[in-house]
């Protein structure tokens, strides 16, 4: 399922989206396919598979752990396609991971395996706009959604050449810093949402970890929202975790749900 059709599909709902991420492999590629499907059954629209790399530059403490876990129990990008590849949902997958991992498998390779395992968008956290355009093009050729990061430090000027190129969905990054859940929502992603001007969804993500606060971004004009952190901390303790994943998401579906009633 393409990424704009799963938006226009809750467009007519009158629904935000929640985007879920894990990190493929943390702690089994079996228990990733478990931990999907638990995600689904809890409300969520879009799942966004961390492929694990040594030196995640975007993410904080807690996603470095579950990438940590990943990559000593042996994942790779081999085995990464092959567990997203036997997933069974009709939603969009989206793989989020660095360009390093992209360059040494090769730029159409990399592309074309997205496309065979069913994966819909692509995001790179340390590949900027102006240096994409190899990617991009196969990204178009293979009808791939190459999905940019907007920072509330972004400038016009870049903030202009990163909507042309746009596709799939603008991922807003919450807040300065790495990814990790945090208390409340800051005034300035409120001022980003206002500020990124484009008919393309925007979903914001960094620091989101219950349902108000996923209810509080939809309502300052999100079209979804994006939570990793908290997830990759259930994991992390292990316990019934995917009753507990599929607890979370649907309470934060259930919040997204409710900026709309």
């Amino acid at each position: 399922m393409k990424i704009s059709e799963k938006f226009n599909e809750l467009k007519n709902k009158k629904e935000g989206a929640l985007i879920a991420y894990i990190c493929a492999g943390d702690p089994t590629p079996e228990a990733t396919k478990e931990y999907v499907t638990a995600l689904v059954r809890g409300g969520a629209d879009i799942i966004e598979l961390g492929l694990p790399f040594s030196d995640p530059v975007a993410d904080g403490p807690t996603i470095q752990a579950g990438i940590e876990r990943a990559l000593n129990a042996g994942m790779t990008p081999d085995t990464y396609f092959k567990t997203v590849g036997s997933l069974k949902v009709h939603i969009p997958l989206v793989v989020m991971t660095y360009y390093n991992l992209i360059f040494k498998r090769g730029l159409p390779k990399f592309v074309k395996d997205c496309a065979a395992s069913g994966i819909s968008g692509i995001i790179v956290p340390d590949l900027p706009a102006e240096e994409s355009v190899e990617l991009a093009g196969f990204c178009k050729k293979y009808d791939i959604d190459l999905i940019f990061l907007v920072a509330p430090t972004t400038t016009e000027s870049r903030m202009e050449r990163i909507l042309v190129r746009r596709t799939g969905f603008i991922y807003l990054v919450a807040r300065l810093g790495v990814t990790g859940a945090r208390a409340d929502i800051a005034g300035s992603t409120r001022e980003l949402i206002e500020r990124v001007k484009t008919t393309t969804p925007k979903a914001v993500g960094f620091g989101i970890s219950n349902g108000k606060q996923a209810a509080d971004i939809i309502r300052a004009g999100a079209d979804g929202v994006i939570v990793g952190s908290a997830f990759v901390d259930i994991i992390a303790n292990g316990k019934d975790a995917a009753g507990k994943l599929e607890a979370l998401a649907k309470e934060l579906k259930d919040g997204i749900r409710a900026a709309h009633g």
